[in-house]
């Protein structure tokens, strides 16, 4: 599913009830523990945090004018999705969410790459959502970008 809203106050308003209070809890978990420098934008039809052209001029590999995405959150069909792009591009950050994860929530983990997909939202653990937010900085995941363009 992806939003025509032009802006973030627009996607908000586009949400269905059910989803309106998990979603900006997480929004706000998020928006409290991002560290200093990544800037919320719409990208790719939802709400995302980039790191902004100021801070680094080349921009999105797939499209330079896009500032680089670190963390977006999407309503999708089946639930909230959280991406963030530090789990994919870091193994032992990975690693750590997984492990910590059982302790925070209920029910099972349901990921892809980057993706935490919750069906419900109850589910979402936004205190383990809030650690996860302070583990990279900006410069962090810039260099852990660049070094991953360097591989390729």
């Amino acid at each position: 599913m992806i939003s025509q809203a032009s802006t973030v106050d627009q996607y908000l308003q586009e949400l269905p009830e059910d989803r309106k209070e998990p979603y900006l809890e997480l929004m706000e978990t998020i928006q409290s523990n991002i560290p200093e420098g990544f800037e919320r934008v719409m990208q790719y039809g939802h709400p995302t945090y980039v790191v902004p052209h100021s801070m680094y001029p080349d921009g999105y590999h797939t499209n330079p004018k896009d500032g680089l995405p670190f963390v977006s959150i999407a309503n999708q069909k089946q639930g909230i999705h959280f991406y963030h792009m530090g789990i994919y591009a870091l193994p032992e950050l990975l690693e750590w969410f997984v492990a910590e994860y059982p302790k925070h929530a209920k029910r099972k983990l349901d990921m892809g790459k980057s993706c935490i997909r919750f069906r419900n939202g109850s589910d979402i653990p936004y205190e383990l959502i809030a650690q996860l937010m302070q583990k990279i900085s900006v410069e962090e995941y810039v260099d852990l970008y660049e070094s991953g363009r360097k591989k390729k």
